[in-house]
């Protein structure tokens, strides 16, 4: 059997390596944004007549750019 493989380039190595510095930055972090946003939440009150829309700043700006 034929089992030719081509050799390893630079550009190969280079992005492997950029994967791998990616995946182990995402695996530190994640912990930690996922403790910040579920501090935020448990920091928000509930609503009193139910419902949890608010009419926001992000909100109003989606609604500005929805207009024609």
């Amino acid at each position: 059997m034929d089992n030719k493989q081509p050799p390893a380039s630079r550009r190969g190595f280079l992005m492997g390596a950029a994967a791998a510095c990616a995946t182990a930055t995402a695996v530190t972090t994640l912990p930690t944004v996922t403790q910040q946003v579920s501090k935020s939440i448990q920091d928000k009150p509930m609503p009193e007549r139910g419902g949890g829309y608010s009419l926001s700043e992000h909100v109003q700006r989606y609604y500005q750019t929805t207009r024609i």
